[in-house]
């Protein structure tokens, strides 16, 4: 994977590459994601719980951006002096930042017919955007800071739909993203450790109509 990307010389191929290896992440949970909510929208079944669903969600998300930030971000960044930039559409030899990874490919299947989103989102982001959107995402990510072995869920309403809401701790995990946040002039916290709570990722999905 690593030396595909060297391969390229100029940063527009570079780009193209990027997003040929991340559009694949979107396929399968899509696939899992669409089969389950109809399973729960599915009057005469039994369904599947939220909760359940949510576990699937999470282990495919977190399986893929720590091969991401494990087997790309770091190598590239020690063999090829590539690095992970939030400005990585601009800037030469660079790729993007693990969270853009879960965020933009969020956004790349995100649709009215499913109404499938995950975000991460911090107490202290680098990018105020990041931020909790409304309390019930700032009680969360204070729920799985005290409690991280615990995710946070309930159910809302948005635009007269419910959905399943679900927070799971974010922990540093490589020491690329304890590096970024801690030397980032727009972080507001720069004293993080490994192991110690990032944020969190919440994951939203429709019950049914």
């Amino acid at each position: 994977m690593c030396l595909l990307f060297a391969q390229f010389a100029t940063h527009a191929k570079l780009e193209e590459e990027i997003m040929k290896w991340i559009a694949p992440l979107t396929v399968i949970p899509m696939i899992v994601l669409m089969w389950f909510t109809v399973k729960v929208d599915a009057a005469d079944a039994p369904g599947v719980p939220p909760e359940t669903v949510a576990e699937y969600i999470h282990a495919i998300i977190e399986t893929h951006r720590d091969f991401y930030a494990t087997h790309v971000v770091e190598r590239l960044e020690e063999q090829e002096g590539v690095k992970a930039d939030g400005e990585w559409r601009t800037q030469k030899k660079t790729v993007p930042l693990p969270v853009q990874v879960i965020n933009e490919t969020s956004q790349m299947f995100a649709t009215k017919v499913t109404g499938i989103r995950y975000r991460l989102i911090s107490l202290w982001p680098i990018n105020r955007k990041n931020g909790p959107r409304d309390p019930l995402d700032k009680s969360g990510l204070e729920a799985v800071a005290a409690r991280p072995e615990q995710s946070v869920s309930r159910t809302v309403k948005i635009d007269d739909q419910t959905y399943f809401r679900a927070v799971y701790a974010d922990r540093a995990i490589r020491q690329a993203c304890v590096t970024c946040h801690n030397n980032h002039p727009n972080s507001p916290k720069k004293d993080f450790q490994i192991g110690d709570i990032m944020g969190g990722l919440v994951i939203e999905f429709p019950l049914g109509k």
